[in-house]
């Protein structure tokens, strides 16, 4: 049943624009799925889905086509910093990402997946995310391969 509802999720996602996992959840129940918020919540985490900017520049859940798989697409992380960020410095053991309105919270996903073990937890607003590191040469390093993926 899961594997079914969650193949439905990306098959809805990639045909219709959704801007809230409650217009998701209500469309799953139209098609008689008994989903809650938090089920559907646990699933766009389990499939990497991630808000962003598809081809056409709508804002919307995205998943690619390894959203299934247990091996995350690196190059789609990638990808998806460099459009969403606008600049990264270091303070300490802070690094702070200057994002555009709205896509912290996807940019954060990508650093979490990318760099998750350079780190020791991520908190992502509108427009900014604010990483801790053990110290400071922790966020220089890390600052330093996030500016990479901006070039």
């Amino acid at each position: 049943m899961k594997e079914k509802r969650q193949e439905k999720i990306l098959e809805l996602i990639k045909r219709k624009i959704f801007l809230t996992q409650e217009e998701l959840r209500d469309e799953l129940l139209a098609l008689g799925y008994n989903v809650t918020q938090s089920t559907v919540s646990r699933d766009i985490k389990e499939l990497r889905i991630v808000k962003g900017h598809d081809s056409r520049g709508n804002y919307r859940y995205i998943a690619d086509s390894s959203s299934s798989s247990a091996s995350p697409d690196t190059g789609h992380y990638k990808e998806l910093f460099a459009k969403s960020v606008k600049s990264v410095s270091f303070s300490l053991n802070n690094v702070v990402i200057k994002c555009y309105t709205g896509m912290a919270s996807s940019a954060c996903v990508a650093v979490d997946e990318l760099f998750g073990d350079m780190m020791l937890g991520s908190l992502a607003g509108d427009d900014t995310i604010i990483i801790v590191t053990a110290g400071e040469p922790q966020s220089a390093g890390l600052a330093g391969e996030l500016n990479k993926l901006l070039k």
